[in-house]
């Protein structure tokens, strides 16, 4: 989760910080911005791929730091907010497995998830290498036409002009452990704000993995919901493996609250969380069902004010974040 001071310092730093079948057919792209492509992408070399498979042994995993740039200059007035007034598209949860999740405590500030439920599969951590260093965010499998689509903040794709490389989603990751397998990706996507400048309102991320031992991503985890241009304002869940002090990035931790909207310097969602740096990327939701641990995800983990503790913000998924899931969805 990234920490940023506010523009009048004129510089920031971080520590960095998706039951049931589908009711229907995922929407069509949202138009992106005119001049824009839909998204920015990274097709992952066959021979990367290979050395991912196998590079992240359990000692790797554990030993992953969480992404902690310190980029140069931000100038906060610069940012875009997502565009206003697009449709709401909502696409539901699939193959959500049995077991109850509840009830558990709300509004938590965080704390550890025990309850199961689906997503326990559909949430996991990323592991990368980022400027030769072995580091890591958090990730969440969505439903998508490619059964193979995964949800993560821009910053754990990209950052600083360099694509990560060695890049891996271990879902239900429990202390060096990977449950459901280690499933390399084949392409990394964020958004053209993101990639052009590093917009904080577009700090929006997505993977396409391989096939693992002949199925998809989703056969074996089953997929979240998601919605585009849900507004503010909402009840909220938030999830992610926080890996700097004080967690560990052994285990998945929760949030829930009901959320707000940046009255500071984004446009973001804002909830009161206490998740540290590797929790970037992790999901969101929004009508969450504790029963059954299935929701709609509506954002990622994705930065923190210095200034403010224990309030984490989160991009809002409008037509640009829309646009980037339909183009992975469809690789």
């Amino acid at each position: 989760m990234r920490r940023h001071h506010p523009p009048a310092a004129a510089l920031f730093t971080a520590a960095a910080l998706l039951t049931g079948a589908l009711a229907a057919a995922p929407a069509a792209a949202a138009p992106a911005p005119e001049g824009d492509a839909a998204a920015a992408s990274r097709v992952v070399p066959a021979a990367e791929q290979r050395r991912a498979a196998g590079f992240w042994t359990a000692e790797r995993m554990r030993g992953a730091v969480p992404l902690d740039p310190r980029p140069a200059l931000a100038q906060w007035g610069g940012a875009t907010a997502p565009a206003p007034g697009g449709e709401t598209t909502t696409v539901a949860p699939t193959a959500a497995p049995a077991g109850a999740a509840g009830p558990l405590a709300f509004p938590q500030g965080g704390g550890a998830w025990t309850g199961g439920g689906a997503v326990v599969k559909t949430s996991g951590r990323v592991f990368f290498t980022f400027q030769g260093r072995a580091a890591s965010c958090s990730a969440n499998a969505v439903t998508s036409q490619n059964q193979s689509t995964v949800m993560t903040a821009g910053h754990c794709v990209k950052y600083q002009g360099t694509w990560h490389t060695d890049w891996v989603f271990v879902p239900a990751y429990a202390d060096g452990r990977a449950p459901y397998g280690r499933w390399t990706a084949t392409r990394t996507l964020t958004t053209p704000r993101w990639e052009a400048s590093e917009d904080v309102n577009h700090d929006v991320g997505a993977a396409v993995v391989a096939p693992l031992d002949g199925r998809r991503l989703t056969d074996v985890t089953g997929a979240q919901g998601i919605r585009f241009n849900g507004g503010y304002n909402k009840p909220m869940y938030a999830f992610g493996f926080p890996a700097a002090s004080p967690y560990d990035g052994s285990e998945l931790v929760y949030c829930s609250g009901n959320s707000s909207k940046d009255v500071l310097f984004s446009q973001d969602h804002a909830l009161g969380c206490d998740m540290t740096g590797g929790s970037s990327g992790g999901p969101w939701f929004t009508g969450f069902d504790e029963a059954t641990g299935t929701g709609l995800q509506v954002s990622v983990n994705s930065f923190g004010y210095t200034f403010l503790p224990n309030r984490m913000f989160g991009p809002y998924f409008g037509n640009e974040a829309q646009a980037l899931y339909d183009t992975a969805q469809t690789s």
